[in-house]
C-alpha cells in the first residue's frame, strides 16, 4: 500500500467514465453518496460515446405488448442456449431481476430517455427462449446544449459513421439517405437534416442533436453533473489503495502529481476492457497473432487498466470464454497521412446484392448474420498460417443506391475511394479480382452460383434473408427476399474486411452483486467491476443488439445500490 496520508477523501470512487461507470456513479449520488468519477482521457463517455446506443435489457417494460408477451423465463432459457458451458446463473439472474428495475430507475429519476425498439429481433430469433422483437431499446436523442461547456468535453461519435459529423438515429433514419432519391418525402426530410446539421456546426463546432451512444453518454453524464458528481479528466489511476483485504481507494496520476483518492464505501472498475491492449489481443485473439492484425474502433486509451488494478489486489480473470470479443468485421479508412480510420460493417452486409468472399473467392457465411457470427465465421474460414480476412463484393446498382462500407449512397462520389484504394473497381469480375487480389476463377464462379438462386430471391447455400433478424436489417422494398439480390450490373467493387471489435468478453470474475471476485470466488471488499473490465455474461457468444449496454448499465445500477447499503452485502 501506498505511505502518506490521503489528497481526497469521498464515499465511492468511479474508473472511468463510459455507461457502466457512469451507471454506478449516478445511482450511488443519487441514493446520497459523494462520487468521484477518474477519466484518463481528455474526453468523457469512453467507447458508449461511439456506440450505438442499444440496451437489451427483457421485460424492461417500455413497450406496448404489441410484439407478444416476453418473461424472465424465456429469456434465461435463451440465455442459457446461447451461452452454453459458460452459463453463469448468479449474474444471468440478476440481469433479468435488477434490469427492469434499472430502466425505471433511469427514465424515472435522471435525464436518461428510451425509445423502445418493438421490431428488432434477438439475433437467433429460431432458438428456444428468443424473442422476434422487443428486448432492446435504444437511448432517446438529446440536445448537447443540455452539458453546457462541457459538451466540448463529451468524446464525439465515431468519424467514420458519421456524415460531415452528422449522427443518425437508429436503421429508419437511415433509411431516409438511402432513399433520398427515390422519395421526395426523404429528399425534405434528408434536406431538413442538413440544414440544421449546418446551423449545429457553424455555432458550436459540433452536432448538438446527439443520438444513438453519444446520446446515452450524454444523459449520463448529465445525470451525474445534476447529483454533484465530480469528474476528472486527464486522470488515470496507477494503483488500487488496500487495507487488509479491503480496497479503500486509489492513486492517481494528476496534474504531474500522484495523489491518494480515499472510497470509504468502494471503487468500481469501469474502464472499457482491454481492446487497444496489444499485448492481451496477442494472447487472446486467434487471429491476432502479434495484436497487431486487430483494429478496433474503441478509444485508444483502453488498454485493460482495470484488469491490471484488479489482478494486482488478488482478483481473477476470466480468459477461457470461446470468444474473448465481440467480433465486428471492420474495414480500414485512409485518412491521408494518418493512421488509418477503422469503419464497422453493421448494416451495409444485409442489403440485398452484396457478399463476402475469402481470397479464393468462396462465399463462407450468410452475410446477413450478426456482425459477431460473421467475425467467428472469417476466423474458421482462414487457411492455417493465413489472415482471417475477407472482401464485400457488389455490383454497381447495389453500391449507389446502398453504399458499401465508408462509401455513400448516390449522389456521393466514388473517386475519392478509388483514388485511396479503399475501394476496388472492375468492369469484369476478372477484372476486379485481380485489382483485389482475389482469385479470379473463384470470384467468378462463387457469383454464378449465388445468381442462380439469386434471381428467385433465394440462397440455397446458406439461407440468407431466412431469419426475422436477416430481415430487418435488409431492404425492406426490396421483394421477395430484402436481403438477397444477383450481381450482375458492371462495373463490380470490393472493399477489404479484417477483424475489429465491439468490446471485449474477458475481463474481472464478478457476481451477481457486481463485485470483483479473487481466485477462490469470493468477493473483495471495497472492489467492484462493470462495463467492459467485467466477464461478460453472455458465455462470449452475441444474442441480442445491445448486449453490452445492456448489462453495463444494470450491473452498474447494481454497483450503485451496493456502495449505498448500509452495511456491505453477505455473501451470496
Amino acid at each position: 500500500m501506498s505511505q502518506g496520508g490521503s489528497d481526497r477523501s469521498v464515499d465511492a470512487v468511479v474508473v472511468g467514465s463510459g455507461a457502466g461507470g457512469l451507471a454506478a456513479a449516478v445511482t450511488a449520488a443519487r441514493l446520497g453518496l459523494q462520487v468521484l468519477v477518474l477519466e484518463k482521457d481528455s474526453l468523457y463517455g469512453g467507447t458508449t460515446a461511439r456506440s450505438g446506443g442499444v440496451l437489451w435489457v427483457p421485460c424492461h417494460g417500455l413497450g406496448d405488448g404489441s410484439n407478444g408477451p416476453d418473461s424472465p423465463e424465456a429469456a434465461r432459457r435463451y440465455l442459457q442456449g446461447e451461452c452454453g458451458a459458460a452459463f453463469d446463473a448468479d449474474k444471468v439472474d440478476a440481469l433479468l431481476r435488477h434490469g427492469p428495475r434499472m430502466v425505471d430507475f433511469f427514465t424515472r429519476q435522471t435525464e436518461v430517455a428510451f425509445v423502445n425498439l418493438p421490431e428488432f429481433p434477438d439475433y437467433h430469433p429460431d432458438r428456444p427462449g428468443a424473442s422476434q422483437g422487443g428486448r432492446s431499446i435504444l437511448a432517446a436523442p438529446y440536445d448537447a446544449r443540455r452539458l453546457g461547456p462541457r459538451m466540448k468535453q463529451l468524446r464525439p461519435p465515431l468519424k467514420e459513421i458519421t456524415f460531415m459529423g452528422m449522427m443518425f438515429n437508429a436503421s429508419e433514419e437511415v433509411q431516409h439517405f438511402f432513399k433520398v432519391t427515390r422519395s421526395l418525402r426523404s429528399a425534405a426530410y434528408v434536406a431538413r437534416r442538413l440544414a440544421a446539421h449546418a446551423v449545429e456546426m457553424l455555432r458550436h463546432g459540433r452536432a448538438t442533436r446527439l443520438t444513438n451512444g453519444n446520446a446515452l453518454a450524454a444523459r449520463l453524464a448529465q445525470s451525474a453533473f445534476g447529483l454533484g458528481v465530480e469528474l476528472w479528466l486527464d486522470t488515470p489511476v496507477v494503483e488500487l489503495l488496500r487495507e487488509g483485504d479491503r480496497v479503500i481507494g486509489v492513486v492517481v496520476q494528476r496534474g504531474g502529481e500522484r495523489l491518494r483518492v480515499n472510497a470509504r464505501r468502494g471503487v468500481v472498475l469501469a474502464a472499457g476492457g482491454f481492446p487497444q491492449d496489444t499485448e492481451r489481443r496477442r494472447q487472446l485473439f486467434p487471429h491476432a497473432p502479434t495484436g497487431t492484425e486487430h483494429r478496433s474502433p474503441a478509444p485508444a486509451g483502453n488498454t485493460g487498466d482495470g484488469l491490471r488494478l484488479a489482478r494486482a489486489v488478488g482478483a481473477a480473470l476470466d480468459t477461457h470464454l470461446p470468444n474473448a470479443a465481440a467480433w465486428i468485421p471492420v474495414s480500414a479508412v485512409p485518412r491521408g497521412q494518418g493512421p488509418a480510420g477503422v469503419f464497422p460493417h453493421l448494416i451495409d452486409r444485409y442489403k440485398p446484392g452484396i457478399i463476402a468472399v475469402t481470397r479464393r473467392g468462396e462465399r463462407f457465411v450468410n452475410e446477413a448474420h450478426s456482425y459477431h457470427d460473421v467475425g467467428i465465421a472469417m476466423q474458421r474460414a482462414a487457411a492455417p498460417g493465413e489472415p482471417a480476412e475477407a472482401f464485400l463484393i457488389c455490383d454497381h446498382r447495389a453500391l449507389r443506391r446502398y453504399g458499401m462500407g465508408f462509401v455513400k449512397p448516390f449522389p456521393l462520389p466514388l473517386l475519392p475511394h478509388l483514388r485511396s484504394g479503399y475501394l476496388k473497381r472492375g468492369r469484369t469480375l476478372e477484372a476486379l479480382a485481380r485489382q483485389a487480389g482475389i482469385s479470379p476463377e473463384g470470384l467468378v464462379a462463387t457469383v454464378a452460383e449465388f445468381n442462380q438462386g439469386a434471381v428467385r430471391g433465394e440462397d440455397p447455400r446458406f439461407g440468407r434473408g431466412g431469419s426475422a433478424y436477416n430481415r430487418y436489417l435488409g431492404d425492406r422494398e426490396h421483394q421477395p427476399n430484402p436481403c438477397v439480390a444477383p450481381i450482375a450490373d458492371a462495373p463490380f467493387y470490393a472493399i477489404h474486411l479484417t477483424i475489429g471489435d465491439l468490446g471485449t468478453f474477458s475481463g474481472i470474475r464478478t457476481d451477481g452483486a457486481a463485485r470483483a471476485l479473487d481466485e477462490a470466488g469470493q468477493p473483495i471488499p471495497g472492489l467492484y467491476a462493470v462495463g467492459n473490465d467485467s466477464t461478460s455474461i453472455m458465455g462470449g457468444n452475441y444474442p441480442g443488439a445491445g448486449i453490452t449496454l445492456g448489462p453495463a448499465l444494470t450491473f452498474g445500477f447494481i454497483a450503485g445500490e451496493q456502495l449505498a447499503a448500509p452495511s456491505p452485502p453477505a455473501s451470496q
